[in-house]
């Protein structure tokens, strides 16, 4: 149980302050558990500023406050966007890395990023330590706790995070270094069957658990049945927002929303101006462009569709955003939601003229909206309300420790 917490040092605005003392725990306490989150950082503390929002942050930033309430101590690792070190957000303490650009290219794998990661790793001394998203970093965790006695956990984020050679990673030595940490971890979360199926197929292990994403929904979530049709990703090739443009201009009487910065890397600049120049030119499209967490959280509460036109995914987070306000889903990727039949949960797409279809009938016929909403809904509230996810959570880490 958390006995005291020592603060002192300035003030850095609502929720943040320098921690100058150290936590004090009752022995036989909780253990002590880091969030390897290096682009969190705009998202946990709310900086409107920093044009980085991902599946992965938004689900760490929903679980590491959650364990904080229920007593134990959480820690963070980011990447340097200019905060103070060992700032305190929601009761987590946030340890900061490099900036995201420091370093000689080449050179920089080494000096600052992987001596600083080892570095700030050890500082932490953490008892578990989980990471999301396939990178190198899962490498560089999985061996510093085998060489340090901790435990370490991998949560997929991605479909393609447990296909060989398919992962969104850009080098192969960077590909071949995850690739270590997968097999190397104490213990792999997965988002859906599937990843837990590959995981097995593809390296060997069948010890995957599957762990759902959450969402905690604001107290004014709704649906708008006189909506629109909802976009939301990052804007880039594996999104095809191509699609989502086609199906305006073959729906001219209904009205499209679309919500999403550019990715960095991958000439993500250049792919999102395209895009962005291509929606501007159909007058049924708004074009919204990166907004901060909050400010695109509020656009699903007047959408009556949400429309994903992704290659792949993991578990989309956007799902949640709709289903927790009652929103249906169309979709070209099949995650494997059932309902208690086993049906899917929403209406999954195999080509752009179903789609189209799939679209149009939720827009324009009541009743069958109405039925795929509440299914939408029921689904939410059964498997992905944060305390659901969090006591997962929970059990496996506890688990982990134990063993």
């Amino acid at each position: 149980m958390l006995l005291k917490t020592a603060v002192a040092g300035e003030a850095l605005g609502p929720g943040l302050h320098r921690e100058d003392e150290t936590r004090v725990y009752a022995s036989g306490s909780r253990p002590h558990i880091c969030f390897v989150a290096p682009t969190a950082w705009p998202l946990f503390s709310g900086d409107r500023e920093i044009p980085v929002i991902g599946g992965a942050e938004l689900q760490q930033s929903f679980l590491a406050p959650a364990l904080v309430r229920r007593g134990y101590k959480v820690s963070m690792i980011t990447l340097d966007y200019g905060q103070e070190d060992r700032t305190v957000v929601k009761g987590v303490t946030v340890h900061k890395l490099y900036k995201p650009d420091e370093g000689i290219p080449v050179v920089r794998f080494v000096y600052p990023r992987l001596t600083t990661t080892w570095r700030v790793l050890k500082e932490v001394d953490a008892d578990v330590y989980y990471q999301r998203t396939a990178a190198s970093l899962t490498g560089v965790m999985a061996a510093f706790c085998k060489r340090h006695g901790k435990r370490s956990i991998y949560n997929g984020a991605s479909d393609v995070d447990f296909l060989p050679g398919r992962q969104d990673i850009m080098l192969g030595r960077d590909r071949m270094i995850f690739e270590y940490g997968l097999r190397n971890v104490d213990r792999v979360f997965v988002q859906n069957l599937r990843q837990q199926e590959w995981l097995a197929q593809n390296y060997g292990r069948a010890d995957g658990v599957l762990v759902p994403n959450c969402y905690h929904p604001p107290e004014a979530a709704k649906s708008d049945p006189n909506g629109y049709v909802l976009w939301v990703a990052t804007v880039r090739a594996q999104k095809r927002p191509e699609l989502l443009l086609e199906m305006a201009r073959r729906l001219p009487q209904r009205r499209f929303v679309m919500v999403g910065g550019y990715d960095i890397g991958w000439n993500g600049e250049d792919y999102e101006r395209r895009i962005r120049e291509m929606a501007k030119a159909l007058p049924n499209v708004e074009y919204k462009g990166f907004l901060p967490y909050t400010d695109a959280d509020r656009v699903f509460s007047g959408a009556r569709v949400l429309l994903n036109t992704s290659m792949y995914e993991g578990f989309p987070n956007t799902f949640l955003q709709a289903w927790a306000r009652g929103v249906p889903t169309v979709a070209f990727v099949d995650i494997r939601s059932r309902d208690p039949e086993g049906n899917p949960v929403y209406d999954i797409a195999a080509d752009l003229d179903q789609a189209t279809g799939m679209v149009e009938r939720l827009m324009g016929d009541d009743a069958y909206w109405s039925q795929a909403s509440t299914r939408v809904a029921a689904q939410y509230r059964a498997h992905h309300s944060l305390d659901a996810v969090v006591d997962l959570f929970e059990r496996h880490v506890g688990e982990l420790v134990a063993r």
